[in-house]
């Protein structure tokens, strides 16, 4: 697969491109809403139909692109803890907007909403 730069023909797509994706906004919903670091097998756990492959791969990303901190504490086993970043928590408002939107605007018959972003 070729590398390519992210798209940024508008100041929006700078945004999505940090958020673009089946489920960057699912993890980010789940870490603001647990307001605590989780584990990987907790935000895999909490998160239907993601494969641990994929989260992994979607952790990588948000942690390179500043939305998530990995700590990784020297115990046995090794424990791992993912947490937003404040880049992250100033997305917050914007996604409550967009969840909003969403309920106000989409085909209720085609799309599920968690609204829990919203409290």
């Amino acid at each position: 697969m070729e590398f390519t730069e992210p798209r940024m023909n508008c100041a929006i797509d700078a945004t999505m491109s940090l958020i673009e994706g089946r489920w960057k906004t699912v993890i980010l919903c789940r870490l603001y809403r647990e307001d605590r670091p989780l584990r990987f097998s907790e935000l895999s756990s909490g998160i239907e139909n993601i494969s641990s492959r994929i989260l992994s791969k979607q952790l990588k990303e948000m942690e390179k692109d500043g939305l998530i901190i990995r700590s990784v504490y020297p115990e046995v086993p090794v424990r791992v803890e993912y947490a937003l970043t404040e880049k992250a928590y100033s997305l917050m408002p914007i996604m409550k907007m967009m969840a909003e939107w969403g309920l106000n605007n989409a085909f209720s018959n085609r799309v599920k909403f968690d609204d829990s972003i919203l409290v």
